[in-house]
């Protein structure tokens, strides 16, 4: 039994498809990455560790790790195309002064710096500059993963991070270049003529792409739709991502670069949406595929024999990188909290530096064990990224920044108000309109200078706090209104009424039915749901659309808000649970039209609105 199973496995790793490799890979990738991410740790850093365990230095289930990268940096430029998707040429514009400004500054200054680490290390100048320069060039694949997993990439200190990356791609080009007039013997082996030439192919590719982007492509998907073949347009959309990539490659520039480049040439496009459902599967997959083959990369054997110098390169190449990237943050205006982010987000080095050591080494102007050696740091920085990320989780909020805010003291207002997000600013205004003198407090100062720049004033201060509370007037006002949307912290604010305020009324936005069933058991005078009517409203104005008269639609709210009322009181008394005939179910009609029961079923509450409190 044994000898079969033996002989099955080396048929298959002797077939046409080595499926022995690509089923270690996606076990790897399966198994690690939840596993990561259970613990906290991320999928990037779940496929680096599985990629090694899988690799030549683990389990040695794949054998050659250079030709799964090759395949998987289609990952990252199917990552870039559905990021220029999301970049509008106008919006791109905007940020050319991130691009050229802040990206070609960080460059050059951490470039000038690592260059000058690399001469203390003992290297030669040329060797110093090529090894800084590539460690310069940031992983474009991670710090995007990270951001995404964040939800930071629109952000307005992502967009600068993603000003940078793009600058930082376009800057492998010149740094090949460099590279070959560096290398040894380069002087006698080109020319003049040869370089135009290759100057020239490089703007003839950017023309080609622009070209198709904007006059080809449209016309070509409007006779792909209309011939109604989806597997015809899913090729199609991979057709324009790889196609892009080789006419950039042939062209001697980055093939993530091309494929963004047409990404934003379609960013306008009707088939926007299409293109990117179609593109990310794949995109997902091979992204993941990439980090796999980098951690898979990495050469154990030569850290071990280098170890001491591997460990000092890959700390004094971080620090330095982050140092650089901190200050210059900081001169041109980030916060603290941004500028640190940043600094620690790039930090590393990049999947382009394997390009430019490999170029050098083919050059002669690095050494085998020496390029080994600065891929090893590269990906040892790439993997310690977002173990470093999660550090800034532990370091303490900073304080607010106290500018054009003031402080609540000695308010007298009739009405109190805590919270002055976009519930509490309608609240607010019926009260405005009556005359009513309100006190407004919030502990967001953005959102308090914000609110200054309409008009209205509204004081610092933390409604938890019973200090606060009687700074800003809860002793004498009429009416305090909680309109704050974090749970725990407003059953804290009218406990604190409650025992100390007992004459104020007391108004409160509940964030869903658990909430207000807790509220009402505190005593509150009136508490709302605060999607509760503006979903009534939404359910009628979809009534009136789909034909229904307005007594009609009146009648049916009304019921839908008797019903409520009925079932809200149930629960009060009963739990969550009560009052479930009340709940008007879908369950009957869906059971009914699949030929599963005939008879009418029990009203069911779904498990999600049990937790939601609808």
């Amino acid at each position: 039994m044994a000898g079969e199973v033996a002989h099955a496995v080396e048929a298959a790793a002797h077939g046409g498809v080595d499926l022995v490799q690509v089923v270690a890979l996606l076990a790897a990738g399966v198994i690690a990455v939840p596993v990561f991410k259970r613990l906290g740790l991320g999928s990037v850093l779940g496929y680096l560790a599985a990629g090694l365990a899988v690799g030549p230095f683990g389990l040695r289930l794949v054998s050659d790790p250079q030709s799964v990268l090759h395949a998987a940096e289609l990952g990252v430029v199917m990552f870039l195309f559905i990021v220029g998707l999301e970049m509008e040429p106008s919006r791109l514009w905007a940020l050319r002064k991130l691009i050229f400004g802040l990206g070609v500054l960080q460059v050059l200054a951490c470039g000038a710096l690592l260059t000058g680490v690399g001469l203390l290390l003992g290297w030669a100048p040329a060797v110093a500059f090529v090894a800084g320069m590539g460690f310069v060039l940031t992983s474009t694949a991670i710090v995007m993963q990270l951001l995404t997993e964040r939800g930071e990439l629109a952000s307005p200190g992502g967009q600068k991070i993603v000003s940078i990356l793009l600058l930082e791609d376009l800057a492998i080009v010149p740094l090949l270049a460099l590279v070959a007039l560096l290398a040894p013997g380069s002087e006698e082996g080109g020319d003049a003529l040869s370089r135009w030439i290759s100057v020239g192919v490089a703007a003839a590719s950017v023309v080609t792409v622009v070209f198709a982007g904007r006059w080809v492509l449209n016309p070509v998907f409007r006779l792909l739709a209309a011939a109604r073949a989806r597997e015809v347009m899913t090729a199609a959309a991979l057709l324009v991502v790889l196609g892009a990539a080789l006419i950039m490659q042939l062209g001697g520039l980055s093939m993530a670069m091309g494929a963004f480049l047409a990404g934003v040439l379609l960013s306008t496009s009707t088939f926007r949406h299409q293109l990117e459902a179609d593109v990310e599967p794949f995109r997902g997959i091979l992204l993941g595929l990439f980090f796999l083959a980098v951690g898979m990369s990495l050469d154990l054997n030569v850290v071990a024999a280098n170890w001491l110098t591997v460990a000092l390169t890959v700390a004094a190449y971080m620090a330095v990188k982050g140092g650089a990237i901190y200050a210059l943050a900081r001169v041109l205006g980030a916060g603290k909290p941004e500028a640190l982010q940043r600094a620690v987000l790039m930090a590393q080095g990049g999947e382009f530096a394997f390009v430019l050591y490999t170029t050098a080494t083919a050059g002669g102007l690095l050494g085998a064990e020496l390029n080994a050696m600065l891929t090893a740091t590269v990906i040892i920085s790439m993997a310690l990224t977002p173990l470093t990320m999660m550090l800034l989780r532990f370091l303490p909020e900073p304080e607010p920044s106290m500018d054009g805010v003031e402080l609540a003291d000695g308010l007298d207002g009739t009405v109190l108000v805590i919270g002055f997000g976009r519930f509490g600013q309608i609240a607010s205004q019926p009260l405005l309109a009556k005359g009513h003198r309100v006190a407004i407090i919030d502990n967001d100062t953005d959102m308090i200078r914000a609110a200054g720049r309409f008009g209205m004033k509204v004081y610092y201060g933390d409604g938890t706090r019973l200090d606060i509370l009687r700074a800003a007037g809860a002793e004498t006002a009429a009416a305090i209104l909680v309109c704050i949307d974090d749970k725990d912290a407003a059953l804290r604010i009218v406990e604190l009424v409650k025992s100390e305020f007992p004459l104020a009324r007391l108004h409160v936005r509940a964030y869903d039915r658990g909430h207000a069933i807790e509220l009402v058991k505190l005593g509150v005078d009136y508490q709302v749901r605060e999607v509760f009517e503006s979903a009534l409203a939404f359910g009628a104005a979809t009534l009136r659309e789909l034909g229904a008269r307005e007594d009609e639609i009146a009648s049916l709210v009304a019921d839908a808000r008797e019903r409520d009322r009925q079932r809200f009181a149930a629960q009060v008394v009963g739990g969550i649970q009560a009052g479930r005939d009340l709940l008007i179910s879908n369950a009957e009609d869906q059971a009914r039209e699949s030929g599963v029961v005939a008879a009418p079923s029990e009203p069911v509450l779904l498990q999600s609105d049990a937790k939601a409190g609808v």
